[in-house]
């Protein structure tokens, strides 16, 4: 069966039914009381690096690159094993995969979403 995998930003209300609602970046966001999030996992170890996210920018035209450089970071052992999580979890229920960025996608979120489906 293939994961019900679905991406959202963390700020907008998204139902409950929409699946384990799981913050995949690194920083919390901005002016969010975590209460307000109601998020079930905050997996900041599949995030990316501090040092790609600074290059990428949230920049569409290295979207193509900041995807390739993502996905070897991902192969690294923490967050390989972060991933592997993700993944079991993505087949035994739905997943909404939350990100602060406006632009979801060009985001990690849209990378991993991929990955887990």
């Amino acid at each position: 069966m293939k994961p019900k995998v679905k991406i959202g930003r963390v700020y907008d209300d998204t139902p409950a039914q929409d699946g384990m609602r799981v913050l995949v970046d690194r920083v919390w966001p901005r002016g969010m009381k975590k209460e307000a999030a109601h998020l079930d996992q905050w997996a900041k170890e599949v995030a990316p690096s501090t040092q790609l996210r600074t290059w990428y920018g949230h920049d569409p035209a290295k979207f193509a690159e900041f995807r390739r450089r993502y996905s070897a970071e991902l192969d690294e052992p923490a967050r390989a094993q972060a991933l592997a999580e993700l993944r079991q979890l993505a087949h035994s229920k739905p997943l909404l995969l939350l990100t602060a960025t406006r632009d979801l996608e060009h985001s990690q979120a849209a990378v991993l979403a991929e990955i887990l489906r």
